[in-house]
């Protein structure tokens, strides 16, 4: 397979999967890439960046949101087998080391971060920031790289005034929509389930992020992503649509001024390229 098709200087974006299911995101150039969580398998990893031209080898450092499942699941295999630097806060890096599914112990690659204190890999420069979830320790990241600055959201127990000017900055932003209000209320969630979720320590709901954007909508935000969809409790159809409507009522032309997008689950997206 032939990789590096494109400059080492064009910037690249893609997601290999999202939601439940497993979340995994890429951020690279033409030379190598850094991925942040990695809650899908390694065997799926490696074939889904193969697809778009990368490889294991090409990957410097993994970034970490927080402990669950499904935003860690091949991390100790990556850091054992392949010797790739795990970047987290403290308290995810213990919040790890102490997960029964863990198959073994980061060691040497393990790579301590504070919150509001900025980190560079290479080219990348990373500000991780607090985002609400029931987790350990859940962290955004703010990624500045060339003329681009990118913010990655998602584990959103709710939209607080700490994360809202990284949020603000981002002319890339990829931000939750878990849930559809009213496929949630009626749905077959148990009563607990659904009050986890609307907690303030669980998700956010498509109108949310949809009146956050109309809201503070920037004329530098060139993409947003919408990520971590429910699949029992949402559609890409539905995220979408909420999130377009409050937009356009606000004036923004879609298509134009701004590119929206939805990360769909377990699933490989387009790569986006940056100039």
């Amino acid at each position: 397979m032939q990789y590096n098709l494109f400059s080492s200087d064009q910037y690249t974006f893609f997601c290999l999967s999202s939601g439940s299911c497993g979340n995994c995101y890429f951020v690279g150039n033409g030379d190598y890439g850094i991925l942040i969580d990695v809650g899908i398998g390694v065997r799926t990893i490696r074939k889904r960046l193969q697809e778009h031209g990368y490889d294991l080898p090409h990957i410097r450092a993994i970034l970490i949101t927080h402990d669950h499942m499904d935003h860690i699941k091949s991390v100790t295999t990556f850091a054992h087998r392949h010797h790739i630097p795990v970047f987290a806060t403290k308290e995810v890096h213990h919040a790890i080391s102490i997960h029964r599914l863990m198959k073994y112990d980061i060691g040497t690659s393990r790579r301590f971060i504070e919150k509001g204190v900025s980190f560079q890999i290479e080219d990348f420069r990373f500000t991780a920031f607090d985002v609400p979830h029931d987790s350990y320790d859940n962290s955004g990241y703010f990624i500045e790289f060339g003329t681009h600055k990118m913010t990655l959201a998602t584990d959103i127990g709710e939209l607080t005034a700490e994360m809202t000017p990284y949020l603000l900055k981002a002319h890339h932003l990829i931000i939750e929509s878990n849930y559809d209000e009213e496929m949630l209320r009626t749905g077959n969630y148990p009563y607990h389930l659904k009050q986890r979720i609307t907690s303030g320590r669980g998700h956010i709901s498509n109108r949310m992020t949809a009146e956050f954007l109309a809201k503070n909508i920037k004329s530098h935000l060139r993409n947003i992503w919408l990520c971590h969809l429910s699949n029992d409790n949402n559609t890409p159809e539905l995220a979408y649509q909420t999130v377009e409507r409050h937009l356009k009522e606000k004036g923004v032309k879609m298509g134009e001024q701004l590119q929206l997008h939805v990360l769909e689950r377990n699933k490989l997206s387009p790569m986006v390229k940056f100039e």
